[in-house]
């Protein structure tokens, strides 16, 4: 990643090649600049994390192929806007964090999540992503990584700090799973891919961790 794979809605997706044989789509939806993310493997199999919005810009770009899976990584409603109408016409398995699946399944009218936790994998053909917990911006928020070098951190890591919390008890959280979880395991050339915005690299953030907790924010 060199130029932080910025997108805009409705405009044009960012490609990478992960691997020789994984490529991932990065795109961006809705009024609220939501960042889909889709993770395409050369055996035909495929991930889609958030289907947040404008469910036919979805369609194009996953083109003819249905995403085998489907992955929310927490339960606020722009994240899922497009989950039940991507739900409806691909019949994908739909997965999210165990403590946002009844409130996901409330927003949407979609039943059958699996529900996963901390250290869970989600797999799809020769996919696999491993799930990391980040209990603070919502109690099921979820973190993807795959292959211990990309990270899709939904609205839980941004450029410039942790995702909103509402009290100081998820702050906290959040920034105790964040250092635990993600910066005292992995490397300073891990990517960040966020839930909006622009991509990041935990060596870029890792110098504010204690700046982030001293301001609350």
């Amino acid at each position: 990643m060199i130029n932080n794979a910025h997108v805009e809605p409705g405009g044009p997706a960012y490609t990478e090649e992960l691997s020789a044989e994984v490529r991932l789509t990065k795109f961006s939806v809705g009024r609220m600049d939501n960042n889909c993310y889709l993770l395409e493997h050369s055996d035909g199999s495929s991930i889609l994390i958030d289907a947040a919005a404008d469910p036919g810009r979805i369609a194009r770009i996953v083109g003819e192929a249905a995403p085998d899976v489907v992955i929310t990584t927490h339960r606020h409603h722009d994240h899922v806007g497009a989950l039940a109408a991507v739900v409806e016409s691909r019949s994908p398995r739909v997965v999210a964090g165990f403590d946002d699946v009844a409130e996901i399944e409330r927003q949407t009218g979609v039943s059958g999540t699996e529900p996963v936790q901390h250290g869970d994998a989600i797999a799809a053909g020769s996919l696999s992503l491993e799930v990391i917990q980040l209990v603070g911006h919502t109690p099921g928020s979820i973190a993807l990584v795959f292959d211990g070098r990309v990270l899709f951190t939904g609205d839980s890591l941004f450029p410039g700090g942790p995702g909103k919390t509402s009290t100081p008890a998820d702050f906290s959280s959040l920034m105790d799973h964040l250092t635990e979880r993600i910066f005292d395991r992995f490397g300073d050339d891990v990517v960040v891919h966020p839930g909006h915005g622009d991509s990041t690299t935990l060596g870029v953030e890792r110098p504010h961790l204690a700046e982030w907790r001293a301001r609350g924010w």
